[in-house]
């Protein structure tokens, strides 16, 4: 029942008068309870203060289970990019200079980790095929690798390196012609990536690329463990081709292959 409204009431009502029915109660005395909702001043219907608490109760442990719902899709979905279409990394040495500088942050498509996808002068990462990087000393909380695993955090020098490839299968790499330039299938690249100052190479090589395996070689050519000093990485090691910086802001862009190789013909 609603409020009653005073318009057609007496403004001093005589005790003796009956007035508006109270609502029924139920038993006698002071304990009684009614069968009928209290009216506010307001017009609102007052809460039975258990039936409050219980409504705080749910919205608090809806909101929890929300939370937990979103945080678990975004956990599951970040995984998904992560294994299957892009992965971060940083990068933690100059091997690379002036390309990409220690501590830039980027991302690797994993869309192209085969020899039909990954072309001479494309940037690749890779796993370490075996010892390049030696033995880490620098451990890595189990938080870190599980933000590391789902995708949410960078992968890390541990475990991976960056380099340009240089060689696909098949290809003879030799170093280097009259003026110092690496050869690719008898076809000298000139290479406008390599760090300033820097010769092509001081190292001699002539080799053939295995099946299934790239040559590769750092920017910073005297400042880089490749496959000069290493060999060459088999392609299952590769993760996929860096395609962009994010990390820090001035040196955001995209990073692509090199035309410097458009020249070399195939393998015989």
């Amino acid at each position: 029942m609603g409020p009653v409204t005073q318009e057609n009431q007496p403004m001093s009502p005589d005790p003796h008068v009956d007035g508006p029915a109270a609502p029924r109660t139920e038993g006698t005395g002071d304990g009684a309870t009614s069968l009928a909702a209290q009216d506010t001043p307001d017009g609102t219907s007052a809460k039975n203060p258990e039936d409050a608490k219980k409504e705080k109760r749910g919205g608090w442990w809806s909101a929890l289970k929300e939370t937990v719902v979103v945080a678990v899709l975004a956990l599951f979905f970040a995984f998904l990019i992560k294994t299957f279409l892009v992965q971060a990394f940083f990068i933690p040495s100059g091997s690379m200079e002036n390309t990409l500088e220690e501590g830039d942050r980027l991302l690797v498509s994993k869309l192209s980790p085969t020899p039909f996808d990954i072309e001479r002068g494309e940037i690749i990462v890779f796993q370490d095929p075996g010892q390049w990087l030696g033995q880490s000393t620098q451990e890595k909380s189990a938080l870190y690798r599980a933000g590391q695993f789902v995708g949410v955090l960078p992968g890390d020098g541990d475990e991976y390196l960056i380099k340009r490839v240089i060689g696909m299968p098949g290809d003879h790499v030799e170093c280097c012609d009259a003026q110092g330039r690496v050869l690719v299938n008898g076809t000298a690249v000139d290479e406008p990536y390599v760090y300033p100052g820097n010769p092509p190479s001081l190292v001699e090589f002539d080799e053939d690329v295995p099946e299934d395996h790239v040559w590769v070689m750092g920017d910073h050519r005297s400042n880089s463990g490749d496959s000069r000093f290493n060999g060459t990485v088999p392609m299952d090691r590769v993760t996929g081709s860096a395609f962009l910086v994010i990390w820090p802001l001035g040196s955001i862009g995209t990073l692509s292959g090199s035309d410097a190789f458009d020249a070399v013909p195939a393998p015989q």
